[in-house]
């Protein structure tokens, strides 16, 4: 049995390629990458649907609301608020 082939714009004949896995996919995106100055990071960051994270949240949240600088933090925080300045 031949090969498929397929013809191109020129009309050569061009042998059809076996589509790429996810890795191969993957690793030429990186390739290009890297080629492009970029390296490859791996960032934890806290789970923000764990119960323990909002419940340490709202602790912290209210700690703030009870302090003597609430207002001017709050303050300070609506003025780098882009909501805040319409």
């Amino acid at each position: 049995m031949r090969p498929r082939t397929t013809r191109t714009k020129r009309g050569t004949k061009a042998r059809k390629r076996k589509p790429l896995t996810s890795r191969e996919k993957v690793s030429a995106h990186r390739t290009r990458l890297r080629a492009r100055g970029m390296r490859s990071i791996t960032l934890w960051v806290p789970d923000m649907r764990a119960p323990e994270f909002t419940a340490e949240a709202r602790r912290q949240c209210l700690l703030a609301n009870r302090s003597p600088f609430a207002a001017a933090d709050q303050a300070w925080a609506d003025s780098m608020s882009e909501w805040n300045s319409a």
